[in-house]
C-alpha cells in the first residue's frame, strides 16, 4: 500500500510538471523553435497530417525556421495550415521550401509572456498541491480503515512532501530558465 501511494505520487505530480514544460515551450522566446509546428496538421491526400511527418524542419539561423517538404505538392496545403495556425508568423514560399521569420520581441511582449510564464507555473503548483492533498486523504482513510498503520501514515505524509518540494522547486527552475530565455535580447 505504501510503495502504491508514493507511485502513484511520482506519476502525478511528474504528468503535471510535464504538462508545465510542454504548455511553456509553445510560447516563443523570438527564436525558432520547432515545437511551434507541434499540433499542426495539414491535409495530406484527404487525411490530418502533422507537419514534422511529412516534412524536414530546420533552424539555419537562430530567427528562421525552414520546412522542406517531402513532397514539394505539399507545399501549398502546409503553408495553408500554418497561417490558419495562431502562431502568428506568416510563412514565405519560394516553391522549395517554406520559411517562418521569427520576429524580435518589443520589451513589452517579453514582459508579458514572462507573466503568463509565472501563472502557468503557479496554476500548475496549485495542481500539485491539490495532488498532494488528495494523496495525503487517501493515506489518512487507508488508516482509518485499518489498511495503514499510523507510522505508515507518518511516513508516507513525509515522503510526499519530499516529493511535492522536489517537483514545485523542478516548475520553479523550468519558469525562472523560460524568464530568462524571454528576458534575452
Amino acid at each position: 500500500m505504501y510503495d502504491n501511494i508514493i507511485k502513484d505520487t511520482e506519476a502525478l505530480m511528474k504528468k503535471a510538471c510535464e504538462s508545465f514544460e510542454i504548455r511553456i515551450s509553445k510560447i516563443r522566446a523570438g527564436r525558432a523553435n520547432d515545437s511551434v509546428l507541434d499540433g499542426l496538421t495539414f491535409s495530406y491526400y484527404g487525411s490530418q497530417t502533422p507537419i514534422n511527418q511529412a516534412a524536414t524542419i530546420s533552424t539555419p539561423e537562430p530567427r528562421l525556421l525552414v520546412i522542406k517538404p517531402w513532397d514539394k505538392s505539399n507545399i501549398k496545403e502546409i503553408e495553408k495550415a500554418i497561417n490558419k495556425s495562431d502562431i502568428g508568423i506568416n510563412p514565405q514560399n519560394d516553391g522549395e521550401v517554406i520559411r517562418l521569420p521569427f520576429p524580435a520581441l518589443t520589451e513589452e511582449r517579453r514582459k508579458q509572456l514572462t507573466k503568463q510564464v509565472s501563472e502557468y507555473g503557479e496554476e500548475s503548483k496549485i495542481q500539485i498541491r491539490n495532488i498532494r492533498r488528495e494523496i495525503l486523504d487517501k493515506a489518512k482513510k487507508a488508516e482509518k480503515t485499518a489498511d495503514l498503520t499510523e507510522d505508515d501514515l507518518f511516513s508516507i505524509e513525509e515522503d510526499v512532501q519530499k516529493i511535492t518540494k522536489k517537483y514545485i522547486d523542478k516548475i520553479e527552475k523550468t519558469a525562472e530558465n523560460k524568464n530568462k530565455e524571454l528576458l534575452e535580447v
